[in-house]
């Protein structure tokens, strides 16, 4: 499908999987891994642009090269106004993108939490009838500040920069909508401390499992509808 103008979606860890969010797309998409083949697509030909999350910091360049290159495709799709939509890592390389701080070990969560809307998230149309306060799983040790202009859309007790919007069109969120009970398995894998609370951690994900799903579902077909690739309603 070269020249057709689509999804396209950035994988930059081998470990951190789209997840639900492929199982949840009914539109065409291109997975790109461009920590393994150093490549990412071009802007003429992105509809709308998801980047996913990475054990890296968004400031590792002079460790993953890629990552500079990637911060400049995101302020090209920001400028254009394409559709975009960061998930943890991918939300922090919004923020960097942007000239805002990303923090190393700050507002750090493992687990699951409640995160809250707030009144801007409420009349946003990425959260276009997503509960107030909703279950999400969380793994991450750095955080996002809000760029300049930015707007704060949701928060949880540890962490107050759970979402924001930048322009009409361009997200970043803290929080994963993508995780799997595979997907935490192996991200709690990673370090004794954590390996020790996998079945913890799984336990709550398959109690809020039907939460988390509607949650992903409605996210994704708000951000499909906002690239204008999907209709109106679900």
């Amino acid at each position: 499908m070269d020249g057709v103008r689509m999804l396209h979606i950035i994988q930059n860890d081998p470990e951190v999987p789209p997840g639900a969010i492929i199982d949840c797309l009914t539109t065409p998409y291109r997975l790109h891994h461009p920590y393994r083949e150093g490549l990412l697509p071009k802007i003429e030909d992105i509809a709308a642009l998801i980047v996913l999350g990475g054990a890296m910091g968004a400031d590792d360049d002079h460790k993953h090269p890629f990552l500079a290159e990637l911060k400049q495709l995101i302020r090209q799709a920001v400028a254009s106004g394409i559709p975009y939509l960061g998930v943890c890592l991918g939300g922090q390389l919004l923020a960097a993108a942007l000239g805002a701080t990303v923090a190393a070990k700050r507002w750090e969560e493992i687990g699951n939490f409640h995160v809250s809307l707030t009144a801007a998230g409420n009349s946003d149309r990425l959260f276009r009838s997503v509960p107030q306060q909703f279950q999400a799983f969380q793994w991450h040790h750095d955080s996002f500040d809000i760029p300049s202009g930015g707007v704060l859309l949701a928060a949880s007790t540890a962490c107050p920069h759970q979402a924001f919007r930048v322009g009409k069109s361009a997200w970043g969120i803290q929080f994963h909508p993508e995780v799997t009970e595979e997907i935490i398995r192996c991200w709690s894998a990673w370090d004794s401390s954590t390996s020790s609370r996998t079945e913890e951690f799984v336990a709550g994900f398959k109690a809020a499992a039907e939460n988390y799903a509607a949650t992903v579902r409605q996210l994704l077909w708000n951000f499909l509808q906002a690239a204008k690739l999907l209709p109106s309603n679900p």
